[in-house]
């Protein structure tokens, strides 16, 4: 039998660890007080002339640093700054921000799309997550957690990078329509004790104690916790004429974060618990019923080691272990079922990068995964215990990859990619390329010519899960493709700007998607029809010289499945973003205002949701008084009523998104 566990433990050491925090910076404000400290700024690309963009270093598309202009993909990059401008508040809104992406939230997670392409019942296995370029999809649904649930506190974001499309020629299985890279703050940041403070809508209280210490020797240590809790709104749902969910919405965060080198060597650990109150009464759970819930904890862990072997090659290694805990509490009165999965896995990687003039810059690479044991347990509580599912599996992958990047002239660059994989889920091995041809028509323009080819393993959720009368497993599914093909052209219009359009297609085979069964009326996971999404994406940046900043993009894109010619759901035909922020009032301010357009979508009822437009709007300012920052955030400023298509597993076909919230936030460092 299973013993249900509380959070308990995690929120009094997270409160325990935000004490000794806040205890530390008073003695730190003490000691500030006879001791003149240097300030140390990391640069931000906000501050960069919008000239030298195209020359800054990206490390997602290519598993090693390399010029923006130089990698095989259109990366787009959001800074720390960017994020405290526009007062974004999880992982998922800075993704939202970006060029192709959109989301769906049904009030339990948050799901990304990407040009076109969204499934429901799936929880983001399609891209591929990494915190400092280490994977952290778990093994069981081969999530990328991006909402409220992602294991890290934003402030710790230095930038985010997303490499749009296939990026199984270096990262394997996962990387199918791109790969997020989050980047962490170091100590240096820091450099002292910082703590922050959040209040607003819907009950929200969040706190935060940060403190960054540095060595003489150059070694550093990066400690942090993070503590949230939003009660949330009633709300009420046509579905269920005449009820209220009163305050079941609520939202309850904790995390730890540890980051540190010395020397060669460096270390992160990340503790995370997250407690979502389910107010929607999906898989037909009673309605209005507290107790209904779903509660993820995460622990991730690697030490990393790096070193130049010769004047031309580093060498690196990386070794991780990690775990991943899901429980659902799903109310049917009387009874309380509980649906249980635990995963655990480690491996490591082994990277060789080399720098000659003689062969361009190449990398090679292997990296080696072990998960298990993964449980899957569903159950009836006590006192009416009845086990309804216990399965325990694992499972193991390896990959070798290589990747060149060749000047075969003057004017004209080759990225060329390719991995082999072995998966014990598969009776095949993969075998994927990747190409890029950069050819620069000026200094100030390049045209890139794309291909690639991805896979994505079915998981082992997809796979084996089962539950009487409502879901059956597939143990038959077979592996999804893409083979990706794009070509654009950058250009710096001026000195303070730089311009981006490129057009893409991309043929997706095996689509895996969950379904309702006709022949028995069961939720199952099926290998659909191949799908074509053909599309065309622009960017703008561009950089006054009073500190005016503006990124704005516009992206259409048809996605028809091949058998019926049919818009798939959930594909909306545009997106428009625009994020524009400039300084106010001798400086000391700036505001950000964000617009957001998402066309019309279906949904799975076939029903025509229309399309909607955002606003936010954020005051920030961290001149105010040494140390102190201030925010203030509105976000669906003008009150919008929109709503986002959701899966099958709701009596909801839609499901209405928050109306207008404000959130106020208020830092102080010591330093």
């Amino acid at each position: 039998m299973l013993k249900i566990t509380s959070s308990a433990p995690l929120q009094n050491a997270t409160r325990r660890y935000i004490f000794v925090l806040c205890a530390t910076a008073f003695i730190q404000w003490n000691a500030h007080a006879s001791n003149n400290a240097t300030d140390i700024q990391l640069a931000d690309l906000t501050s960069v002339p919008l000239e030298s963009l195209l020359t800054i270093e990206v490390q997602s598309a290519s598993r090693y640093p390399q010029k923006m202009s130089d990698a095989p993909s259109f990366v787009s990059v959001v800074t720390s700054k960017e994020i405290k401008t526009y007062g974004w508040r999880t992982l998922a809104d800075i993704l939202r921000s970006m060029p192709g992406l959109y989301l769906t939230n049904d009030r339990s997670y948050s799901y990304l799309g990407a040009r076109g392409f969204f499934r429901s019942g799936d929880y983001n296995p399609r891209f591929l997550l990494t915190i400092d370029g280490v994977r952290v999809n778990e093994p069981t649904y081969d999530q990328a957690l991006i909402g409220s649930e992602f294991a890290l506190d934003i402030d710790l974001i230095d930038r985010v990078e997303y490499a749009p499309g296939p990026g199984s020629s270096v990262y394997g299985s996962n990387a199918f329509f791109g790969v997020i890279n989050v980047i962490t703050k170091n100590a240096r940041v820091f450099n002292g004790i910082q703590v922050a403070t959040e209040g607003g809508s819907a009950g929200l209280r969040k706190g935060r104690a940060t403190i960054g210490l540095q060595g003489e020797s150059g070694s550093e240590i990066l400690l942090s916790a993070t503590t949230s809790h939003t009660d949330g709104k009633s709300l009420r749902f046509p579905e269920f004429p005449g009820q209220v969910a009163r305050k079941l919405d609520f939202d309850r965060t904790q995390s730890i974060f540890a980051k540190g080198s010395a020397g060669p060597f460096s270390f992160s650990l990340t503790r995370s618990e997250r407690t979502k109150g389910t107010p929607t009464a999906s898989y037909s759970q009673d309605f209005g019923d507290p107790r209904s819930r779903t509660v993820d904890n995460q622990t991730l862990f690697n030490l990393g080691y790096s070193k130049s072997i010769s004047e031309n090659t580093d060498l690196s290694a990386t070794i991780f272990a990690n775990q991943y805990e899901y429980q659902g509490y799903y109310a049917y009165a009387p009874v309380m079922n509980v649906d249980h999965t635990k995963a655990n896995w480690w491996g490591g990687e082994l990277k060789l990068v080399s720098n000659d003039s003689r062969y361009g810059k190449l990398i090679i690479g292997l990296d080696y995964q072990k998960s298990g044991p993964i449980i899957q347990r569903n159950f009836d509580a006590p006192p009416d215990y009845l086990e309804i599912l216990n399965l325990k599996t694992s499972n193991s992958r390896v990959g070798i990859f290589a990747h060149n990047e060749i000047s075969l002239h003057k004017d004209l660059l080759l990225n060329a990619g390719l991995r082999y994989d072995k998966n014990s889920v598969l009776d095949k091995d993969a075998l994927n390329p990747r190409l890029g041809l950069i050819y620069k028509l000026s200094p100030a323009t390049s045209v890139k010519l794309l291909y690639g080819r991805s896979y994505r393993v079915p998981n082992v959720y997809e796979l084996y899960y089962e539950y009487p009368g409502d879901q059956k497993s597939n143990p038959g599914l077979q592996t999804e493709k893409i083979a990706s093909y794009e070509v654009g052209v950058e250009h710096r219009l001026s000195q303070e700007s730089r311009a981006r359009i490129s057009a893409f297609r991309n043929k997706v085979k095996g689509l895996i998607t969950q379904v309702r069964d006709p022949d028995d009326g069961l939720l199952v996971f099926q290998n659909m029809d191949k799908a074509t999404a053909t599309g065309i994406e622009g960017e703008l940046l561009y950089a006054w010289l009073d500190g005016t900043r503006l990124r704005t993009s516009l992206s259409w894109q048809d996605v028809k499945g091949d058998a019926t010619g049919e818009t798939t759901t959930n594909a909306p035909r545009y997106l428009g973003k625009l994020n524009l922020s400039t300084p106010f009032y001798k400086n000391i301010w700036r505001a950000g205002i964000e617009v957001q357009y998402v066309a019309a979508r279906s949904t799975l009822l076939n029903k025509r949701l229309h399309g909607y437009t955002l606003a936010n709007l954020t005051l920030f300012s961290d001149r105010l008084h040494k140390g102190l920052e201030f925010s203030a955030s509105i976000h669906n400023l003008l009150n919008r009523r929109y709503a986002d298509p959701v899966g099958p597993e709701f009596l909801q076909d839609v499901l209405l998104q928050d109306g207008r919230t404000i959130r106020v936030k208020l830092s102080y460092s010591f330093n």
